[in-house]
C-alpha cells in the first residue's frame, strides 16, 4: 500500500521546503522527497555557503587594507581550509534548521531519487528498494544544475563548476572565470580579494549583461581597477586541461586568437533544469528548452502536476521559487492569492562592490515607449558611505514622467543589497515619486541616497 498524502513535493530547495511548509499551515497532510540534503543547491551548495566565503574575502580585504582605517596589521594570512570549513558549517547549521521546520510542521521527509508513475503517483528510489506515495498534488521543485562546457566538462580537479568552487582543496593562483552573471562575477570577486590572479570572459558585450548599461560599465572599471582582467565579446574556443594547469584558446572581439595558461578555471555559463527521468514525458508535461511550463498559479498542462523554481525558467533566483511555492500552495488548497509574477523581483550580486536591482532598466524603458525620468546619486556625495570608507558606487532610478510610477532602480556599492527591498516595497505598494519624496529617510544612513536619486530625478537633489 502506498503512503498517502494532500501533497507530495518533489526537491527541497528554497521553492520546495516553503511551498511544503505553507501546504502544511493551510491544513494538507504533506510529504517532500529530496534526493540530496534539505535546503537544495540554494542551502548547501549556492546562496548561503558563497556568502559565507564572501564575508571571509571581504574581512580580508579590511585587513589588508588596515592602513586606510587608521590601524596596524602586519603578518596578515589566511587558512583555506578553515575558511572553507566555516562556510560549510553555516550550510550545516542551516540544513539542520530545515529539518527542524519539517519536524515542526509534521512534513514527512521521504529520501531518494523520486520519479512521478502516474497521475498523483510517485515512486521513490532508495538504495536497492522503492517506496511508493500517493497524492491529490505533486508539486515538482527539482531545481537546476551547472551548465558544462561541452568541450570541456568539469573534473573538479583544474576546471571547475560553483560546487567545486566552494570547496577548493588549494588557491587558485591563476584563474580564469567564463560567464560573467552573478555567479561568476562573485566567485572572481572573491578569489580576487584572496589573492588570486584574476581574468574574466564572457562572450556578450558586457559584464554583468541583464543589469543596467550605467551599473556593468562601472563595475567593469572598478574590478579592472581591482585587478580582474575582463575581456569580453569574447569566445572560448578551447580548453586543454593537464595535470598542472589548463591551456584556454579565447577569440576575441577583433577575431583573433590568443592561447593562455591558467591554474583553474570556473565555468559560470548558465544552468540545466532537473526534468530528467522524473516522468514528464510519460505524463505529457509540456516543457520548453527543459524548462516546465505553468501558469501563474505554477499548474501545468496536466492535472494535478505543478511546479515552481529553476525548473520553470527565469528568472533563477531563490526568492523567486519561494514565492511561487506559496502562490501554488495557496491556490490548489482552495485559496485565492494574486497569481505569481516576475515584474517585481529584485536581483542581487553580492560581489565587492555589489550590485542589486527592480525592475526595468532605462534602455528597457525606453524601448517599451515610456516617456521616463532618471535620478542618480552618487556614493561620494553620502555622508555615511564616505565615513565607511566606501565612497564608490551610485544609486539609479527610473521613473515614468507622466505617471510617477518607479519603473526600476539600480544599485552598485556598499550593502546595496540590503537597500534594495526599500525600492521592491514601494513598487509593490505601487508607491510614486510624490510618497518617496515625502518619507523621511535616517541620517546618517547609506538609504538617503534612495531619497537623494528619487529627489534627482525630478531636479531636486541636495547633496549633489
Amino acid at each position: 500500500m502506498a503512503d498517502t498524502y494532500d501533497l507530495i513535493v518533489l526537491g527541497s530547495g528554497p521553492g520546495g521546503y516553503v511551498a511544503a511548509i505553507r501546504g502544511a499551515q493551510l491544513g494538507l497532510k504533506v510529504a517532500i522527497v529530496e534526493r540530496e540534503r534539505l535546503g537544495g543547491i540554494c542551502l548547501n551548495w549556492g546562496c548561503i555557503p558563497t556568502k559565507a566565503l564572501l564575508r571571509t574575502s571581504e574581512i580580508y580585504h579590511y585587513m589588508t587594507h588596515a592602513g586606510d582605517y587608521g590601524l596596524k596589521a602586519e603578518n596578515i594570512g589566511f587558512d583555506l581550509a578553515k575558511i572553507v570549513d566555516r562556510s560549510r558549517k553555516v550550510s550545516g547549521q542551516l540544513n539542520a534548521g530545515v529539518k527542524g521546520l519539517m519536524k515542526k510542521n509534521k512534513i514527512t521527509v521521504v529520501e531518494g531519487f523520486g520519479t512521478i508513475t502516474a497521475k498523483g503517483k510517485l515512486s521513490v528510489k532508495q538504495g536497492n528498494g522503492t517506496v511508493d506515495l500517493e497524492a491529490k498534488h505533486i508539486l515538482v521543485a527539482t531545481g537546476a544544475r551547472a551548465r558544462d562546457l561541452p568541450f570541456a566538462k568539469a573534473d573538479g580537479k583544474r576546471i571547475w563548476t560553483y560546487r567545486h568552487a566552494m570547496v577548493p582543496e588549494v588557491m587558485p593562483t591563476k584563474l580564469l572565470v567564463i560567464g560573467s552573471g552573478a555567479i561568476g562575477v562573485e566567485f572572481a570577486s572573491f578569489y580576487n580579494d584572496m589573492g588570486a590572479d584574476v581574468t574574466i570572459v564572457e562572450m556578450l558585450p558586457r559584464i554583468l549583461p541583464v543589469e543596467d548599461e550605467e551599473v556593468s560599465a562601472f563595475m567593469e572599471k572598478r574590478l579592472t581597477k581591482d585587478g580582474i582582467k575582463i575581456v569580453t565579446g569574447a569566445a572560448l574556443e578551447k580548453i586543454d586541461s593537464g595535470a598542472d594547469g589548463v591551456k584556454a584558446t579565447i577569440k576575441g572581439k577583433d577575431g583573433k586568437s590568443t592561447t593562455e595558461d591558467y591554474s583553474h578555471v570556473i565555468v559560470a555559463i548558465g544552468i540545466v533544469p532537473n526534468t530528467e527521468e522524473i516522468g514528464l514525458e510519460k505524463l505529457g508535461v509540456t516543457t520548453e528548452r527543459g524548462h516546465i511550463k505553468v501558469d501563474g498559479f505554477g499548474r501545468t498542462n496536466v492535472e494535478g502536476i505543478y511546479a515552481i523554481g529553476d525548473v520553470t525558467g527565469a528568472p533563477w533566483l531563490a526568492h523567486k521559487a519561494s514565492h511561487e511555492g506559496i502562490v501554488c500552495v495557496e491556490k490548489l488548497a482552495g485559496g485565492n492569492p494574486h497569481p505569481f509574477e516576475t515584474w517585481n523581483i529584485p536581483g542581487c550580486t553580492y560581489s565587492r562592490p555589489q550590485v542589486a536591482s527592480v525592475g526595468l532598466t532605462e534602455a528597457k524603458a525606453k524601448e517599451a515607449s515610456r516617456d521616463i525620468k532618471v535620478g542618480k546619486f552618487p556614493f561620494i556625495g553620502n555622508g555615511k558611505a564616505i565615513a565607511l570608507g566606501e565612497a564608490d558606487g551610485f544609486i539609479k532610478t527610473v521613473f515614468d514622467a507622466k505617471t510617477g510610477e518607479l519603473l526600476g532602480a539600480h544599485m552598485v556599492g556598499a550593502e546595496v543589497t540590503e537597500l534594495i527591498q526599500g525600492y521592491v516595497v514601494a513598487r509593490q505598494l505601487e508607491t510614486t515619486e510624490h510618497e518617496l519624496m515625502e518619507t523621511v529617510f535616517a541620517h546618517p544612513t547609506l538609504s538617503e541616497m534612495m531619497h537623494e536619486s528619487v529627489l534627482g530625478a525630478y531636479g531636486r537633489a541636495i547633496h549633489f
